[in-house]
């Protein structure tokens, strides 16, 4: 007995496989979403795929016809179509998009890390002995989101005349702890291009090694959109005492005093608590200085009253204005908005609460007991947070991917 196909209903799982990827996609780095409900997005996200599965070849024509959106959503639900089959026709129409606009690999590298491994390890491999670095880069990426260590090959990767490959070659070092290939990341570190010294900067700092620190500071003071990463990534891989130093140099310039209060929360000093409650009087700063005090204080905002409301006529993302050209959204948009009065108050009730000079993380001082803990039971950025401190501690160990299926994740956490 054959299922009949209802075309409105399949449509409708391909678009809701669509909008929910991107969903998870901003949740997974959202300040506001925990892993509970990662994994509830990737459960309906699954039940929508498995829709267009049963659906058989109208599924995937459906899919098929979706590419040409160039979306990454439709790419990857297209990508989980063509690679859980192995049907050749299909992996090829995925791969000639994503070589066609490099910009959908995420979509496709997302699909890989989505199936079990078991499931699509010789198609990593096949994507990684392609002639072509775009789809070798998609290989490489898909190795490294499952954890995988794709061996001697990631060492000549890191020499690639390939921009793109090489940094993806960098990043992975990082991910995976290959603190053997440590000398060909330092050697990455002064590359003209900036996605390089960035990538080596990042994955230096995890391997443990000193001369990164200088360039994440470069990259800092600079305005690109690593700036803030790569100083919260030079405090934790400084002494507290110079980091205090440099955050005040970094406070002095208007320009970089956003990535100050960001690395100030990062070093996790209660020393400089009465500084971000003095920055949350500053409506651009304020939601990321509140963010910050969170961090080392694990005081959450909005449960604990507080918060307030939105500054009168503040605008940080795009306008209802036609002429205003701003159309970047509001990054910090899921964060509270801070009351410094109230803040003020609280502090000096339990500023005897905390050590200065110690690195805290949510209320407890920095340990590994505690990160694994916060890595369990977090939100996602706080959670992101202690997989990399995790790794920074301990190096050579493979760094947890607070990006992967929730479901994939709450099994690895049993």
């Amino acid at each position: 007995m054959t299922s009949t196909v209802i075309p409105s209903i399949l449509s409708q799982h391909a678009e809701e496989a669509a909008f929910i990827w991107i969903a998870r996609n901003r949740g997974i780095g959202a300040p506001h979403y925990w892993l509970k409900d990662i994994a509830a997005l990737d459960d309906r996200l699954e039940a929508h795929l498995d829709g267009l599965r049963v659906a058989g070849e109208p599924g995937w024509e459906l899919c098929k016809s979706a590419l040409d959106n160039e979306e990454n959503g439709e790419v990857f639900a297209a990508s989980v179509m063509a690679f859980e089959s192995g049907i050749e026709s299909r992996l090829q129409a995925v791969l000639k998009t994503v070589q066609k606009t490099p910009e959908m690999s995420p979509g496709l590298i997302s699909a890989l890390g989505w199936i079990a491994y078991e499931q699509v390890s010789s198609h990593i491999e096949r994507l990684l002995n392609s002639e072509s670095p775009t789809i070798q880069r998609v290989g490489l990426a898909a190795k490294a989101v499952h954890r995988k260590d794709p061996g001697s090959v990631l060492q000549t990767m890191l020499i690639s005349s390939d921009v793109g490959l090489r940094a993806r070659a960098l990043k992975a070092v990082g991910e995976l702890g290959r603190r053997n290939l440590a000398s060909l990341v330092s050697s990455s570190l002064s590359a003209e291009d900036p996605s390089l010294g960035w990538w080596a900067a990042w994955s230096g700092a995890i391997l443990g090694d000193g001369v990164a620190i200088p360039v994440l500071q470069k990259i800092a003071t600079q305005k690109g959109p690593c700036a803030v990463k790569a100083a919260m990534m030079a405090v934790r891989r400084m002494p507290v005492d110079a980091s205090h130093r440099w955050i005040k140099v970094l406070s002095e310039n208007p320009e970089t005093i956003p990535v100050a209060v960001c690395a100030a929360g990062a070093l996790g000093d209660p020393t400089l608590i009465p500084w971000l409650i003095e920055n949350m009087a500053v409506p651009a700063l304020a939601r990321v200085a509140g963010e910050s005090f969170t961090m080392i204080t694990g005081v959450d905002l909005a449960y604990d009253d507080l918060d307030t409301d939105k500054p009168e006529g503040f605008e940080a993302g795009p306008t209802e204005d036609p002429e205003d050209e701003n159309v970047e959204m509001d990054e910090d948009e899921d964060l509270p908005w801070p009351n410094p009065e109230l803040i003020k108050k609280w502090w000096f009730t339990h500023r005897l609460e905390f050590t200065n000079g110690t690195r805290y993380l949510l209320g407890k001082p920095i340990s590994i007991e505690w990160l694994q803990q916060v890595l369990r039971n977090g939100r996602q950025r706080h959670r992101a947070v202690a997989a990399l401190e995790l790794a920074i501690r301990q190096p050579g160990t493979v760094l947890f991917n607070t990006s992967a299926p929730g479901f994939r994740q709450q099994a690895l956490l049993k």
